[in-house]
């Protein structure tokens, strides 16, 4: 495994190894999940975007869309345990 230096302003290192000492691992371990988690969290956050921009061009391609509203309900009877059905696309050009 490659050693890399990370250089840290006092205050942020010493959160750091306090955090570490909160959950009773080293501060290497804590620093190396951190890094983790952000890459995980851009990784995921591009592909988001890629994927709305994705269906943003077939939108304007197909010319459907959803009534937010129609869509809004749909979450919260499912949120609610509720059967229900999916809200259907529609024209939206005029």
């Amino acid at each position: 495994m490659p050693t890399t230096s990370l250089k840290l302003p006092d205050d942020l290192k010493k959160r750091a190894v306090a955090a570490a000492k909160r959950q009773g691992i080293t501060t290497h371990v804590f620093m190396a999940e951190a890094i983790r988690t952000a890459a995980t969290v851009a990784e995921d956050r591009a592909r988001f975007v890629v994927e709305a921009r994705a269906a943003r061009n077939e939108m304007l391609k197909s010319g459907l869309g959803f009534d937010a509203d129609e869509v809004h309900a749909y979450v919260r009877a499912r949120a609610a345990g509720k059967a229900t059905g999916q809200p259907k696309a529609k024209p939206w050009r005029g």
